[in-house]
């Protein structure tokens, strides 16, 4: 088996990377090649993704496989979901795509309502109800502006419009459009019963495709413009959440994923939607995976309010590591203070240690002070939400778990992963980290033959790189008497 060499684009929120994968039959090595920061653009009363510089950043990275010697086949591209962009007649790029932050979906619910019901919706699509989905981006659309949806020729998601520029190939990409509220889970396509009653056209939307297309290769004149003459363009699990669970190193059945970062991600694989009046009213998600399984999971407000505490601490003049920040936690009073998560006052920036104060005030608790105390109550308040999850999904299945496996930028957070373990009463497997941008590569290697298994794929993963076990050791009885306060808090 030859040595295959590929490129993972992996585009967060807030940066995005360009990693170069070699694959020698058994094992993949990673490579940083290229990386940028990925800044928002409020303008003209809209916050918006600044599209065309992304795109200038991919190119970058691919230019810079043929300056370094990379002999790269091909190239996949995945990113966050939900958003999208509108091209004209001619195939043009309309207007730069708004972000899933802005604020023209705030209370669309009752809006969408009036056309048709959450119920409806849930019932078809499986998807969790979240004002930014794009079904409701498309209904706030046609209400503030009606005269660009009736222009608009097609939609493309954010990276199979990343791909179009590439190649000039409009196709959906079928893990990512899932995440919108606009798939039918059951049938795996367009839900054009749904999308008719909100008035959008159905000739809007590009052919569903599934991860490990070959798209072709690069348009001519990006091909002179990156010196490359060879590469293809597979879709991959485009959805980043779709690759890392790729990449989640599970050799069992029945275990449970959380993909940490912003936010964690948090569910199990399963081989077909579970959607019935329990899953709706605990409002779990159903979002396409690859290879026709189904990642059944619930979103979870994750390290965006550690990473958001730490900014505020940098605006007073404090700049603490999270070393320093996990060690002050350590010596902190357990089960003083917990928060939920997931409370609508912890979504936005700003003070986030003096938001967590005022909750912990209105519900009557000690009120943290020290950082140690704040990163304690954030921690202790994850691993006991991970429980909750936990036993919702073991009882909307009527399964047992057998294992917590944890992947991406999370993993680094050690007290985190062992609070898992004591919380959930579960082994905790932490790792691999870049686990997202492994899944594209894992991906790529499925498409061009060289593995046809997520089996295979789990197994190459386990073999290439480092993972750390946690078992749970703690005192049970606390964290059960803490979990039964915290449940009160939800």
């Amino acid at each position: 088996m030859a040595d295959l060499k590929m490129l993972a684009i992996d585009l967060g929120a807030s940066s995005g990377r360009g990693i170069v994968g070699s694959f020698d039959g058994k094992k993949i090595t990673l490579r940083e090649n290229h990386r940028f920061s990925n800044d928002p653009v409020f303008v003209n009363g809209r916050f918006t993704w600044d599209i065309l510089r992304i795109f200038f950043e991919i190119k970058n990275s691919i230019t810079k496989t043929v300056i370094e010697g990379d002999d790269v086949s091909s190239v996949g591209i995945d990113t966050w979901g939900v958003d999208y962009g509108l091209l004209d007649k001619n195939g043009r790029l309309m207007a730069n795509p708004t972000h899933y932050r802005d604020t023209r979906t705030v209370g669309i619910t009752d809006y969408v309502k009036q056309f048709v019901s959450p119920e409806e919706i849930y019932r078809v699509t499986g998807i969790q109800a979240i004002d930014f989905n794009t079904l409701n981006q498309l209904a706030a659309e046609g209400r503030d502006d009606p005269d660009m949806l009736a222009r608009a020729e097609k939609l493309l998601f954010i990276p199979d419009l990343l791909n179009y520029f590439l190649t000039g190939k409009m196709a959906t990409e079928y893990t990512i459009a899932s995440t919108g509220m606009l798939l039918d889970a059951g049938r795996r396509d367009f839900a054009f019963d749904l999308t008719d009653k909100l008035g959008i056209r159905r000739s809007l939307f590009a052919p569903i495709v599934q991860p490990g297309t070959d798209l072709g290769t690069l348009l001519p004149q990006i091909n002179e413009e990156v010196g490359k003459n060879r590469i293809h363009v597979y879709t991959v699990a485009s959805h980043d959440t779709a690759s890392a669970v790729i990449a989640v190193p599970a050799k069992q059945e029945d275990f449970i994923y959380i993909s940490s970062g912003t936010w964690s991600l948090m569910g199990q694989e399963l081989p077909q939607p579970l959607i019935n009046e329990a899953t709706c009213t605990a409002n779990f998600t159903n979002e396409g995976g690859a290879l026709g399984t189904i990642r059944f999971l619930k979103n979870i407000m994750g390290l965006w309010i550690i990473q958001e505490s730490r900014r505020q601490w940098k605006r007073e003049g404090k700049e603490y590591s999270f070393a320093q920040m996990e060690a002050w936690a350590k010596e902190a009073t357990p089960f003083q203070s917990l928060i939920n998560p997931d409370d609508a006052s912890f979504n936005t920036p700003g003070n986030m240690p003096e938001k967590i104060r005022a909750f912990c005030k209105k519900t009557g608790q000690h009120v943290p002070e020290s950082v140690g105390e704040v990163v304690r109550c954030i921690y202790e308040s994850l691993a006991l939400k991970y429980r909750y999850t936990v036993e919702g999904i073991q009882s909307l299945r009527g399964k047992k778990a057998t294992a917590i496996n944890v992947v991406g930028g999370g993993t680094k957070d050690k007290f985190l992963s062992q609070m898992t373990a004591d919380a959930c009463g579960l082994p905790v497997c932490a790792g691999p980290e870049e686990a997202t941008a492994i899944g594209n590569l894992m991906m790529q290697i499925m498409a061009a033959g060289e593995i046809h298994t997520l089996a295979e794929a789990r197994q190459i993963v386990a073999d290439s790189f480092e993972l750390k076990y946690y078992q749970p050791t703690a005192d049970r009885a606390a964290w059960d008497e803490a979990y039964g306060a915290f449940c009160k808090l939800l």
